[in-house]
């Protein structure tokens, strides 16, 4: 028998959802070489495209050193609470990814709030820490440090 995980992943919009799962999917071999990953596979409706957020949840699924990890997509705003909640409920674990310089955002809190009432035990991962790097250099040349 095979070892699954599902794994919920919360993030707000342009912290870098859709990258991390491109990574994820790269790492477990999803890809032939030369494929186009876009960065489309689990934003595919068109709606989601159009406005850059999750309205449906959506998984992939990678192979890693023997476990079968599903990758569970959360919409990240509460106006769509139902959803987050069905697919809290399927959840092993969550990653909490947040922008270093934005920080956590409102929506990210409302689905961390209801991941932590399920028992899910978060992952943070800090995600674009470089942005930070660029701003404290333009701050120093601004204040000639």
């Amino acid at each position: 028998m095979q070892d699954i995980r599902n794994i919920a992943v919360i993030a707000h919009v342009d912290h870098g959802k859709t990258t991390l799962v491109d990574k994820m999917m790269i790492a477990g071999n999803l890809f032939r070489d030369g494929q186009d990953n876009s960065g489309e596979v689990l934003d595919s409706n068109d709606l989601e495209r159009e406005r850059g957020i999750t309205i449906l949840s959506k998984n992939v699924s990678i192979n890693w050193k023997g476990t079968k990890i599903n990758i569970l997509d959360t919409p990240g705003h509460s106006d769509f609470g139902g959803e987050v909640e069905r697919v809290l409920n399927m959840a092993d674990g969550c990653l909490l990814l947040v922008d270093a310089f934005e920080g956590p955002m409102p929506q990210t809190r409302f689905v961390l709030q209801k991941a932590l009432q399920l028992g899910l035990k978060p992952i943070v991962v800090v995600n674009k820490v470089d942005s930070l790097i660029v701003v404290l250099r333009k701050c120093m040349r601004w204040y000639s440090i």
